[in-house]
């Protein structure tokens, strides 16, 4: 039998300090000099979500003005650091910057929803959750679009000469409305929730049809949800329970044919 080698720990020891910080030079280096990440990091090229409304790489090309790019909104060059964290920020804290937790958005101002309320509502929401706010960080108008935590090594901040834009409505310089009016190109009011939710499906609840608690709701399939492809989040109701944004091929990013939609979870 072959006998391992032995070392002096001693010097292992001021070899691994060596090693380590060249490695992370290293591996600093190659994200900084790499090319940009095409589609989610996992998924790669096969990622649905390229191609799609919220996939900003590209985006202005795709609609033949190209004379945008870069202008409206920066391009960080793939899809995913919109709302995802980038690889290389693995492991950070997005609420140590003022971001949401576990996401590459900062935190819309709460103070300013206006909550959905009813006597009949089962469970009060207090403020939206993590998830919830992910979508409202953008589709609330308040927040440029463009607005992430963490920016990938691979964007070169020093030729960001974006406007950094917001979904509203309003005809003003940092509004996506200045031209999206329906008139020099589409209308972009419906995609604007703004911070008065009370005319939405509340959200950020605990789902109400776990063990029958209300007979106005059908129990899910599993404490993820239903089989049809309706989620709940930690069994709650939340914007991803009936929209996925990862499948650009239902009208309105439904996880369920509209008809059927509503009575996936209410039973009247």
């Amino acid at each position: 039998m072959t006998m391992a080698p032995t070392y002096n720990k001693p010097a292992r020891r001021i070899r691994f300090a060596l090693i380590i910080p060249l490695l992370a030079a290293i591996a600093w280096g190659t994200y900084a000099s790499a090319a940009a990440i095409v589609g989610d990091p996992v998924l790669g090229a096969s990622d649905p979500i390229l191609g799609s409304k919220h996939d900003f790489t590209g985006l202005n090309e795709r609609a033949g003005v190209a004379a945008m790019s870069g202008v409206a909104f920066s391009d960080y060059g793939y899809s995913c650091v919109y709302c995802h964290i980038p690889p290389e920020e693995a492991g950070a804290n997005p609420a140590s910057f003022g971001g949401i937790d576990g996401w590459n958005r900062y935190v819309p101002t709460l103070s300013n929803y206006q909550l959905f309320d009813s006597p009949t509502l089962d469970y009060k929401t207090r403020a939206p959750n993590p998830i919830s706010m992910l979508c409202l960080s953008c589709h609330d108008g308040t927040m440029a679009v463009d607005m992430v935590v963490f920016k990938p090594v691979t964007f070169d901040a020093s030729q960001d000469a974006s406007m950094h834009m917001r979904i509203s409505p309003n005809d003003d310089a940092e509004s996506c409305g200045k031209c999206h009016n329906g008139q020099v190109a589409h209308d972009i009011t419906i995609k604007m929730l703004g911070t008065d939710l009370r005319n939405d499906h509340p959200i950020s609840m605990r789902y109400a049809g776990f063990g029958f608690e209300d007979i106005d709701f059908r129990p899910p399939d599993t404490p993820e949800g239903f089989l049809n492809g309706v989620k709940l989040y930690d069994g709650n109701v939340e914007c991803m329970t009936c929209h996925n944004v990862h499948d650009p091929s239902r009208p309105l990013l439904l996880r369920a044919n509209a008809e059927v939609l509503c009575f996936t979870c209410h039973t009247k």
